[in-house]
């Protein structure tokens, strides 16, 4: 007989130990059982509420601890118990009932208190009549802090903010919870702190680094936030798992992975990463990964949790969200899918799209540089616009990841495409590295018409008449396919997370504009 078939015999000799050893039982078989028991332990007067994305959180923290995946990303809107599930009863589950007292976990938040909270919780529910009645894990006396504890089977857990030093602790866990709080995640500071420690500091923080196991919970705040970084350099090459889910459905970024669940079968799915978009999507593939959809709602809309977020309260959040930081704040933190205040600095609503420019237009081709070959790194671009009756037309977008010699052929290439009547128009680097590429590439351009000037400013000011433009209606795109990219780009600005197109292009507006005799307008700001 098995464990609940012996436990059914006995049942009627001692009934109080039979249920008991049906909740041990039921602990060990999954997170969310140890879950549902252990919760009362914290919160003995609010009931523990279940719902399908808690279920598929506490699945994908399964695959997680038996080695299935090994690097997790959820994306989920406040309010979903996300600390309680990973920061506190996921570490403790495996001490606990899957008896892995070696186990050792790190565990990170924007500032040091949110993970001394979540070890504290841990703690009281590890020191708890219950769970000592069913797993005696003990912690050692000589090592009980509030920052970080051992257990007497050498696991531990450590606390710590983004950015903080951790010389000497190699664990077998990291986790991530919040990194950026909703003021430091609008600073280009914190963000790029954030993910600077994330990328040479975390990765060095384990026992093995053949296999490291990271689960990252968060909120979206910001386009450039740690998911943008996951999101757009690292989740195929690194393999992660990741777990988007919208307060209110949208069927287009339906999530899906490689941990079976019970809301479909599995398909050959393949990931999609648009430049217009700051979220992934899936779309069937016979040469894709199998995958299971994590998202069983069929309709738009569709809420996450309802047993918890009603249809009411759901809108008082949207409501609060508007009222502190508009459509931004709602598309962030609500539906995991953030653009930029305002919907960027560019309407590309009002763009217009010709087949060809006229043919009494001047050109002149933007130039932004940035030198490398590195398939992550910033993009060269030039990009020829024109103008004609004071209308401005964007013609071509040459852009490409280059070395410095490839630049130099590039912009040579481009300048004997464009013409003797185009002007390339170049920046200069302050200092003796600019002087030398001013000479090679005016030795280069020798016969065409070409001019360098350094930039001042940043990258927002400078777009700013341009921008204008464009949303007066005055600005048109010739068709071909490098519109989407660039449009994907204007509509995130200044958010967008390259902004090479949008250099170029006010590179070429501003000398188009002076030589019309006219000032570039700008959009007027308010000046406080």
């Amino acid at each position: 007989m098995n464990d609940a078939e012996v436990i059914i015999r006995d049942a009627f000799r001692d009934p109080e130990r039979a249920l008991k050893e049906l909740e041990r039982i039921e602990c060990e078989e999954s997170l969310l059982g140890f879950i549902k028991h252990a919760w009362k332990q914290l919160h003995p007067a609010t009931p523990f509420i279940s719902g399908w994305a808690v279920e598929t959180m506490c699945r994908h923290l399964e695959a997680l601890a038996d080695g299935t995946i090994d690097r997790l990303l959820i994306n989920i809107p406040p309010g979903c118990t996300k600390s309680m599930v990973v920061n506190v009863f996921f570490p403790l589950w495996l001490w606990g009932p899957k008896g892995r007292q070696h186990e050792q976990f790190i565990s990170a938040g924007y500032n040091l208190d949110l993970p001394t909270r979540d070890l504290g919780h841990a703690r009281e529910v590890q020191r708890s009549e219950w769970f000592q009645s069913h797993w005696p894990v003990q912690n050692r006396k000589d090592h009980d802090g509030k920052e970080n504890y051992r257990n007497e089977g050498t696991g531990w857990r450590k606390a710590t903010g983004v950015g903080g030093g951790l010389t000497g602790w190699r664990g077998s866990f990291f986790i991530i919870d919040d990194p950026l709080s909703t003021l430091t995640a609008e600073s280009d500071t914190e963000r790029a702190t954030c993910r600077t420690w994330f990328g040479e500091t975390v990765p060095t923080r384990f026992n093995d680094q053949l296999k490291p196991k990271y689960a990252i919970i968060m909120q979206r705040l910001h386009v450039g936030d740690l998911s943008g970084m996951i999101l757009d350099d690292l989740a195929e090459s690194q393999n992660w798992t990741t777990l988007i889910l919208p307060m209110e459905a949208e069927l287009k970024f339906k999530t899906w992975s490689t941990v079976p669940s019970p809301f479909g079968p599995p398909k050959k799915m393949r990931r999609v990463k648009e430049e217009a978009e700051t979220i992934p999507y899936y779309v069937e593939d016979p040469d894709g990964t199998l995958m299971w959809p994590q998202d069983p709602r069929t309709k738009e809309g569709e809420l996450l949790w309802p047993e918890r977020f009603s249809r009411e309260a759901v809108e008082d959040l949207k409501a609060s969200f508007r009222s502190a930081g508009g459509a931004y704040a709602e598309a962030c933190q609500l539906q995991q899918r953030p653009i930029p205040r305002a919907g960027g600095m560019f309407d590309v609503k009002e763009l217009n799209y010709v087949d060809t420019p006229p043919s009494d237009a001047r050109f002149v081709r933007g130039w932004d540089l940035a030198a490398t070959k590195d398939g992550s790194g910033a993009w060269s671009v030039g990009l020829l616009m024109a103008v004609s009756k004071g209308h401005y037309y964007i013609c071509d977008v040459l852009r490409g990841r280059w070395a410095a010699d490839e630049v130099q052929d590039n912009i040579t290439s481009a300048a004997e495409r464009d013409g003797y009547d185009a002007q390339q128009d170049l920046p200069q680097d302050p200092g003796q590295s600019g002087k030398s590429q001013k000479l090679a590439l005016a030795k280069a351009l020798s016969g065409y018409d070409f001019v360098f000037s350094t930039e001042s400013g940043s990258k927002e000011d400078r777009a700013r008449p341009f921008a204008a433009q464009v949303n007066s209606g005055n600005v048109s795109l010739v068709r071909a396919p490098w519109n989407s990219s660039l449009v994907a780009e204007m509509a995130l600005f200044p958010g967008s997370k390259w902004k090479d197109q949008c250099d170029a292009a006010s590179r070429a507006f501003m000398n188009l504009a002076l030589d019309e005799g006219a000032q570039p307008v700008t959009a007027p700001r308010l000046i406080s």
